[in-house]
């Protein structure tokens, strides 16, 4: 019975998690288009091209040692050694809290620096106004980290969401004050950034109420010191038993710092791999960061204008993430089946389900990519009012299936044991970006840039799939992977390149509401053309779609009652 509900616990903390990473990531997505309806295409470039460095430093201090406090916590409260518990969070809010400390002062103090670097002194006063963020989100992290050791996910969830929110309310704010103040282009950022600090410390305060209730509910650990050493008597049960079946503190002298000596090494030895697989990510958009400012310098652009056109090369990159950001969610459902899988050494499934996931994820990636890059003029107009970048922004939109390919292939493979193989490969995609934004950058402009990423993105994505198909000794069939696939989608951009030459032919104007109809009917009408001709060429039957972990015989119901499906399959 235990057993159960301890199960049930754990679904329910998953799915609240998955929840609010979802909502945060939406926020975080969307908010990037009023950042440009308000600041304008100078601010969103310098906006953007701090964020990634940010990111960056973030991920360095918080990626892995979440993870790292939660399994050290789950393991000591499973012990029933609270106080170990307590420790944990004590010796990791001080660590977090020194890298937050000191990446916040580097970012602040050397923001002169990283612009020179960078080639555009520009960012200076978003680069000041971002650090102040780093000395609240790691010690969050570190609290964060202690309640998922509880299995108590809610004050993760809850302290997310707040932070998110706060950013991007006190973003808005700012930007429609300093906008109205008639402020310089590099203030608007900057007030922007600010955001970022905001938010951090409304979820460090949210996790620091959740913390004193803990606390008060269940009596931990005192921090204070008395003559004795630790208040509570559960103090010395820290360490492992030692030879005789003793513990620390039996009989012998306690030795508090050396065993918190250990514990934190222990926890470096845990966190650190995790955090350089995480760097990855951040990555590719650091390669922007540091290379393409320059290089449009050397283009002709002045420092402004060079940032006017790092803020429209990222007008497509929302669009792009929305589309990523639902496949990794999705993706994760099928990471515990597997694991399962390969416990029991189910060849059958593992093959089954991976060949049922890559082709689900290969179409929708190439669906979203076809019909992001058709519809690209009037979305640009619909959301950020002009033209500007359109060709960037159909070579961004094809970036869309690589990017989904990547995420399916990295959790299939994570639910297989292999995590590294796949931050590696962005790691290579990473260094394939620089050269191609070397080479291309000057002679096309962010069109080249765009194009560099489409290519860096394939990379990664082909190399994870040569590991899985290795992985599973999965065999594609070109008809289904291919052929059947190119037709799909030839069908969905003639659709709504038929539907964009009615609207031309009618004489409609080119304002945004006649845009946005645009755009939505060609979604509609793209997803419609996708949704019939996956059934009319039976890329998925009945019982494959039933097959998908969670979502399957849902979705299989749902597509026979609007007859895509017959019947009974």
């Amino acid at each position: 019975m235990k057993e159960t509900t301890a199960a049930g616990k754990m679904l329910r903390g998953a799915l609240l998690l998955s929840l609010a990473a979802i909502v945060t990531k939406l926020l975080g997505t969307l908010q990037k288009i009023p950042l440009q309806n308000i600041g304008g295409d100078g601010v969103f470039g310098i906006y953007n091209t701090v964020y990634p460095f940010y990111t960056l430093l973030l991920t360095l201090a918080t990626a892995g040692f979440p993870v790292a406090v939660s399994r050290f916590v789950a393991e000591r409260e499973a012990a029933g050694n609270r106080a170990g518990a307590a420790e944990v969070l004590r010796l990791s809010g001080m660590v977090m809290l020194a890298l937050g400390c000191a990446g916040g002062l580097g970012m602040y103090f050397g923001a002169p620096l990283l612009a020179h670097w960078i080639g555009n002194q520009q960012l200076v006063p978003a680069l000041r106004c971002a650090a102040p963020a780093l000395f609240f989100v790691p010690a969050s992290a570190a609290l964060r980290g202690y309640f998922q050791g509880l299995q108590d996910m809610l004050p993760t969830a809850v302290s997310q969401v707040m932070e998110q929110a706060i950013r991007v309310g006190v973003m808005i704010v700012l930007l429609l004050t300093y906008t109205a103040a008639g402020a310089s282009d590099s203030t608007v950022a900057a007030g922007a950034m600010i955001g970022s600090a905001a938010g951090g410390l409304a979820g460090l305060g949210v996790m620091l109420l959740y913390w004193q209730k803990h606390r008060r509910s269940t009596e931990v650990i005192s921090w204070e010191r008395d003559r004795s050493g630790w208040k509570d008597s559960h103090e010395d049960t820290l360490s492992k038993p030692i030879a005789g079946g003793r513990r620390h503190g039996e009989g012998e002298p306690r030795d508090v710092e050396a065993r918190g000596g250990r514990l934190l090494k222990q926890l470096l030895a845990y966190a650190i791999p995790i955090c350089l697989a995480a760097l990855a990510v951040p990555l590719m958009g650091l390669v922007d960061t540091f290379t393409l400012p320059r290089l449009l310098k050397q283009g002709g652009w002045d420092e402004l204008g060079s940032m006017i056109q790092v803020g429209i090369y990222n007008r497509g990159i929302p669009l792009v993430q929305l589309v990523t950001m639902l496949a990794s969610s999705l993706s994760v459902l099928f990471i515990p089946a597997m694991a399962e899988f390969k416990f029991r050494g189910d060849q059958g499934n593992i093959e089954s389900h991976s060949r049922l996931a890559l082709r689900w994820f290969w179409l929708i990636g190439l669906a979203a990519s076809a019909g992001l890059a058709v519809l690209a003029e009037p979305i640009n107009i619909m959301l950020y009012k002009d033209t500007a970048g359109t060709d960037a922004m159909q070579w961004i939109a094809l970036t869309a299936a690589p990017g989904t390919m990547l995420a399916l292939t990295a959790a299939l493979l994570q639910g297989l044991g292999t995590v590294r193989a796949p931050a590696l490969y962005l790691a290579g995609a990473a260094a394939l970006k620089i050269v191609l934004n070397l080479l291309l950058v000057p002679q096309l402009g962010i069109t080249g840039a765009a194009i560099a990423g489409v290519a860096a993105y394939s990379f990664a994505a082909a190399l994870s799939l040569a590991l899985l198909v290795k992985t599973t000794a999965l065999r594609l069939r070109l008809a289904d992977a291919v052929l059947k696939p190119a037709l799909l989608v030839a069908a969905l951009a003639l659709a709504v390149l038929a539907l964009r030459w009615l609207a031309d032919a009618a004489g409609l104007g080119p304002g945004r509401a006649i845009a946005a109809a645009e755009s939505l009917l060609g979604v509609f009408l793209g997803a419609a053309v996708f949704a019939a001709g996956v059934v009319w060429l039976r890329l998925m039957t009945g019982p494959k779609i039933e097959a998908l972990p969670k979502i399957g015989p849902k979705l299989a119901r749902l597509l026979r009652r609007v007859r895509l499906l017959p019947p009974q399959e």
